[in-house]
């Protein structure tokens, strides 16, 4: 088990000139085949050879939830002395935020919807911010999660209704925030960018309806194969509609940047850390929705 992980390098093979033993790194749990058009056109992380740590299926790949894990030099990252291998533990999903908003193209003085708040929403609320959204607000529909969302990121949160439609949670969003379009009868707003970190086809539906003509949405969050989707709303406003697959070139640098110049603050969403030993405790506190981040940690 494991992808989010991070550790210190052991040992190194002959041709090792970048890290060496000793070295505390992050680490991005992928090997990409480096030879397909994916690869040579700088997607590597859409190389359909690609053995990503812990993904399920042929051929499995072990996980970091090990004593040992190896990877090529180039796949792991010299973090800062000042920071600790627990907060190197979320490079990972903050370059998943990295990703997301790239894949946005959020710009300054946008307003950026993010549909989920969980870490991932979390980590792209962060990023979209630091890459200068006016306005973010995250959309959830538990109350617990955007307490603690309002609280970190200090942004404008929105709880979405279960029992009502995408159409009724997104014209509510837009005239609780007064981004709605006086004198139209369609859906949508003055909402630039939405990033779906659910999977959630409620989710998926109510980001659609709340952008503006022109608007665009990235799909970051992996739900199920097959949902029922607003095309005609999409059409109708000419989005810009993009998938987001993991993180690629460039993504781990500009996190462990984020976090080296204390830009974003990944400690708050650590709640627990757990011997490797006891490992199954911290699968518990998850289970039961205890805490953001419960790490576990490596064999001594």
């Amino acid at each position: 088990m494991g992808h989010e992980a991070s550790g210190t390098i052991h040992a190194v093979g002959a041709s090792v000139t970048r890290v060496r033993a000793g070295d505390r790194v992050a680490i991005e749990p992928g090997t990409p085949c480096r030879l397909c058009q994916a690869c040579k056109s700088g997607s590597y992380n859409l190389c359909r050879g690609m053995r990503f740590a812990a993904a399920p299926g042929p051929p499995d790949t072990q996980g970091t939830l090990a004593k040992y894990y190896v990877l090529a030099e180039d796949f792991v990252y010299k973090i800062p002395e000042a920071m600790g291998l627990d907060e190197a533990v979320l490079v990972e999903p903050l370059a998943v935020g990295v990703h997301a908003a790239k894949m946005a193209d959020v710009r300054p003085g946008e307003t950026v919807v993010i549909m989920g708040s969980g870490t991932i929403g979390l980590m792209c609320a962060a990023v979209a911010r630091q890459f200068g959204a006016l306005r973010v607000i995250i959309v959830d529909i538990l109350e617990k999660k955007l307490e603690f969302a309002k609280g970190y990121l200090g942004c404008e949160t929105f709880r979405a209704e279960m029992e009502s439609s995408a159409e009724e949670n997104a014209a509510r969003l837009l005239e609780t925030f007064g981004l709605a379009e006086a004198g139209t009868d369609t859906t949508g707003g003055r909402v630039d960018t939405v990033i779906e970190a659910s999977g959630a086809t409620s989710s998926i539906e109510t980001g659609i309806h709340v952008l503006r003509p022109g608007g665009k949405y990235v799909q970051t969050g992996l739900g199920k194969p097959k949902i029922e989707f607003p095309i005609v709303a999409m059409s109708q406003k000419e989005l810009m509609v993009r998938g987001c697959f993991r993180y690629g070139p460039g993504d781990y640098e500009l996190a462990i940047g984020l976090l080296d110049k204390g830009l974003i603050d990944v400690k708050p969403l650590i709640s627990s850390v757990t011997p490797f030993e006891q490992a199954t405790e911290a699968w518990e506190k998850t289970s039961r929705g205890d805490g953001i981040k419960n790490l576990i940690q490596g064999v001594v």
